[in-house]
């Protein structure tokens, strides 16, 4: 819960770097709570079609949009790529995939041109007691 929360304080943070496991964290409770958004909007019947997508799960999408997307470009610059290639993800089929495979890229050791490596800096700042 921790690393979807640090997600949601950057909201709108588009520079840096985000880790894999920052990324994927996010992914995984982003699902779980997109299943129960449905299910609560089929509980409460405010479903708006038929695959049980209501207004709970409308809103809930709508405001973890922004965060997706920066923690999305954040996951590219960690990688050393360009944010705008969350853009191939419009791609239908091949771009996700592709997306896919680029998310699960292992990060450039070091800095990069879009910041410090963040196990790095999550390393150091453990050894000093900041964690």
């Amino acid at each position: 819960m921790e690393w979807y929360l640090k997600v949601l304080r950057h909201f709108a943070d588009f520079s840096g770097r985000a880790r894999r496991k920052e990324f994927w964290m996010f992914v995984i409770i982003n699902i779980i709570i997109f299943i129960i958004t449905i299910g609560l909007d089929n509980i409460l019947n405010t479903t708006i079609d038929k695959a049980g997508n209501g207004y709970i799960n409308l809103l809930y999408v709508l405001t973890v949009f922004i965060p997706a997307l920066a923690v999305g470009v954040r996951r590219m610059h960690d990688i050393g790529k360009s944010g705008w290639m969350v853009l191939v993800g419009l791609i239908p089929v091949a771009g996700i995939v592709w997306l896919i495979i680029l998310y699960t890229t292992k990060g450039v050791n070091g800095s990069n041109q879009y910041g410090p490596d963040p196990k790095e800096v999550s390393r150091i700042s453990t050894h000093l007691g900041f964690n």
